[in-house]
Parts: structure tokens; sequence; C-alpha cells
């Protein structure tokens, strides 16, 4: 394969579909980079990217849809860290006085803790950095869900944890269809010329979004019973006992290891224990997979597109890594005494590299109509 045949982006199909590991890859290497600094200019470079990207390759699939909810649950995110911040104070010390609000007086045993008081403009800063890393983070989650169709990402999990599995992409298909009821209803109300903001309107949207979850989980719940869920082989005791253990460890490796890299001070420690962690875990899950009796109809291959896009994720969260032992001060600018933040160079290349799935990965297929168009 030439470099420009990898380089040129062919229509998505099912021969060619992206792996959907693979955008969870690079979704959750952009988010451990945003984990890695409170620079807004930094954070909001992290946002531009992911949105690119699901502009350039989410398809027209109802979970492709649930982006802008996550986008708007991250502002909450943000505004409600600031109004926690207002209400019960914070530890950051300030000089710069904005308004006080109204203290309630607290027991002695409350000592600590207040309600109300002095707000400085550094607790506000502090906040905002604070609630724009954790928007951040919801806003990577919210790219994978919109990119990765969660069917052929429960196809291709190992067999040990296809029940796990099917609990996990029912949650994370919860939202999106959710999105897409409520979009489906409100555009019902407004061609029927009916309101669709206020109380009454979302009490009036609320009922059939429940009936709709509620008509998915019995269909959800009888195609498992007729695909014979939950049928598992006959495996000796041993093979259980070392498959529990490997997997265990291994869990414990990469949960250690991933504190690891998120905290700043682990980084040394984190990269090692993950790697042990996940070669044990693939043991583990490799021998638990001989007590699942299901074989997979048409599995997805892991290609050259998937490693060029995982890999970016991975190479953003590499970077942001080590350019906090270059540019700390860069990804986190200070807030006592208040400084502006500034947009460093390399480690805002690092996070560009994450744009790469939009020129490698297939572009979604379009519409018959369009097609006859042309």
């Amino acid at each position: 394969m030439k470099v420009s045949d990898v380089l040129r982006a062919p229509e998505a199909s099912r021969s060619n579909a992206l792996h959907a590991g693979a955008w969870w890859v690079w979704a959750l290497g952009l988010a451990v980079a945003a984990s890695r600094t409170t620079n807004p200019l930094l954070l909001g470079l992290l946002v531009g990217v992911a949105g690119y990207v699901v502009a350039a390759r989410r398809t027209d699939a109802p979970w492709a849809r649930s982006y802008g909810a996550f986008v708007k649950l991250g502002l909450f995110v943000v505004f409600l860290r600031v109004v926690f911040s207002l209400l019960l104070g914070s530890p950051i010390p300030g000089t710069h006085l904005m308004f006080t609000l109204p203290e309630v007086p607290l027991p002695e045993w409350a000592q600590g803790v207040r309600i109300g008081g002095r707000v400085t403009a550094e607790q506000l800063v502090f906040a905002l950095y604070d609630g724009a890393k954790l928007a951040t983070l919801l806003i990577c989650v919210g790219a994978a869900n919109s990119l990765a169709n969660p069917a052929r990402l429960l196809k291709s999990l190992p067999g040990a944890l296809y029940e796990a599995g099917v609990a996990v992409v029912v949650a994370m298909t919860f939202a999106p269809n959710m999105v897409a009821d409520v979009v489906r209803l409100r555009t019902a109300r407004r061609l029927r010329g009916r309101p669709t903001g206020g109380v009454r309107a979302v009490l009036q949207i609320g009922l059939p979004v429940l009936e709709g979850a509620l008509e998915r989980s019995i269909a959800v719940a009888a195609s498992m019973d007729a695909r014979g869920y939950g049928r598992t082989a006959q495996v000796p005791a041993s093979v259980r006992r070392t498959t529990n253990v490997l997997t265990l460890g291994g869990l414990l490796g990469i949960c250690a290891g991933s504190y690891g890299l998120l905290a700043a001070e682990g980084a040394g420690y984190g990269l090692p224990l993950l790697g042990a962690g996940l070669l044990a875990a693939m043991a583990g899950l490799r021998l638990g997979g001989r007590r699942t009796v299901r074989t997979r109809y048409r599995p997805d291959h892991w290609g050259m597109r998937a490693w060029l896009v995982a890999g970016s994720g991975v190479a953003v969260a590499v970077l942001m890594i080590w350019a906090n032992t270059y540019a700390p001060e860069a990804l986190h600018p200070g807030v006592v005494p208040l400084e502006a933040p500034e947009l460093p160079l390399w480690p805002a290349v690092s996070v560009l590299v994450g744009l790469l799935p939009a020129f490698v990965a297939p572009v979604p297929a379009t519409a018959p109509a369009s097609k006859e168009k042309a």
C-alpha cells in the first residue's frame, strides 16, 4: 500500500469501515491530554480538534447526534463548578475582591466549611479552569460516542467480556437514543404548531421518550433471549482460577497505571504499570474466552487506518505528558497571582496531531439522493 493511498480517505463501506475501538482509543488519548493541563487555550484547542473530527467523519446514525448534548453537558458542568465555588468558597487565597455574599453561620463542628462570604477573582478563575478541564473530558467521551458504532464495538469485544459489554453498550446507547427521540418529538411538535419550550412542553415530550426507552429495553431483552445470551461452556477449575487472577491483577494494574498517568507525580511508574496490567488482562481475557460459545459473523479488522487514528490519540496523550516536563508553567497558568494564559507552541502542535483522523478515516457514505444528483 502506497503512502498516498493511505492518506487519501476513501468513502466508507462495510469492507473498509474503521474499527470502533480506534475511535475510543483516539478519544481517550485526547481525554488524557486534557487531564494534564488547566490552560483554557489548550483545552479549547482540544475541544476544537474533537469537534472538527466529529463534523468531518460522523454519520447520520442516531448515536452520531449525541455530540451536541455532551457539549451542552460540559457547559453545564462549568456553570455548576462556578456556582459551587461561589456558594461554598474555595481554598484558593485571593486579593482581588469582587463582591461579598451573605454568609450563613455554621456550628463549631462544621469548621472549615462556609456558605457565602468573600468572592475573589482568583477563586472564580480557578473554578473556571477546573470546570473547563472536566467539560473537555466529557466532550472527548462525547466525540467517541458520536463516531463509534456501539453495536460494532460490542462485536469486537473479547468473548470473556461479552456479558459485561452488552450492559455497557446498552448504557452507552441510552444517551444517543434519548437525544434522537427528543429531536424527533420536538420536530413533530413544531410541525403541528405546538410550543417546544417551557415546562409543559418538557413534560409532554418526556412521557413519549420514557415510553420509547421501555419499548427498546423490552426489544433488547427479547433479542438477547433469542440469541442464547448467557450460555457458557464447561472449562477446568484451574483455568477459571488462572483467568480470575490474571484478569483481576491486570485490571488493578491498569487502574494504578492510569492513576499514575493522570496524576502529576505518577508519570514515572504509571506507564510500566499500565503496560504490565494490559498484558496480564489480555492473557486473562484470552483464557476466559474459552467458556464463551459465541461466534462472530464478519468480524471487523484492525487495519492501517485504525492504527493511524488510534496512534494519533496516543501521540497527543504522550506528547502532552512529556510537555509537563519542559513547560509545566505554560500548561498550568498561575492563579495566585493572576496571570493571563498563553498558548505554548509545541504543546499546541502536539494537540493538532489529533486532527489526523479527519484526513485518513474513511469518509461517511453520502445519501442515495445526493449520489443521483452528482
